[in-house]
């Protein structure tokens, strides 16, 4: 994200009119907005196979899934972020069609710009969203899909998926899913694995 110059802090009416007419989009951290980076077809493509499959599994429910362009309020934080995907199932949120409050999945796609953010204050601040269950980190170089999962506060349970534990459950929306799913369509980069202290005695 670039920051961009203004000669006084914005309030979140004045961004929210801003947002509206804006050919790019922004995020808003109190009072100051920041333009967002492009993302690659890659990225795309992953944010889009889970909009699909997690829009599949709320038909016929109150839930909602939101791709790429509905903003998530942080009202306490003073700040409003695009996420990839959020899924909210708060009646309230039907009130406010540009953004919502009260979202129980967030998904980020990382990019090379995005990922220190994502991890650390993205995330923190996410954290203040009372209703927020779930938290997930999606690789678009590797299959890795990281779950951070509300436990006893203030504890989050971790989870790491990779080839090796390819199944995966996301339980704020009871759905079930698989790293072929969530990387439908995607040509990864081959990674290369060090060698092992046991290979390099071989040699």
């Amino acid at each position: 994200m670039i920051a961009l110059k203004e000669n006084y802090p914005l309030t979140p009416d004045e961004y929210l009119e801003l947002e509206e007419t804006s050919p790019v989009k922004h995020e808003y951290i109190n009072g100051e907005i920041y333009a967002m980076a492009g993302i690659t077809d890659s990225h795309n493509t992953i944010a889009l196979n889970l909009a699909t499959l997690i829009r599949n599994q709320l038909r016929g429910t109150n839930c909602r899934v939101y791709f790429a362009d509905i903003k998530a309020r942080l009202e306490s934080k003073n700040r409003f972020y695009y996420p990839d995907l959020l899924v909210t199932c708060n009646p309230k949120d039907k009130e406010t069609p540009t953004y919502k409050r009260f979202p129980k999945l967030i998904i980020e796609v990382l990019s090379d710009s995005t990922e220190v953010c994502d991890r650390g204050a993205k995330f923190s601040d996410y954290q203040t969203l009372d209703s927020l269950e779930e938290y997930v980190l999606v690789n678009n170089k590797t299959q890795q899909v990281e779950i951070y999962r509300r436990g006893d506060r203030p504890w989050w349970q971790y989870q790491n998926h990779t080839p090796t534990s390819p199944n995966l459950t996301l339980e704020s929306i009871q759905l079930d899913l698989t790293l072929s799913e969530v990387y439908e369509d995607i040509t990864l980069e081959t990674i290369i694995e060090p060698p092992s202290s046991e290979d390099i005695e071989q040699q």
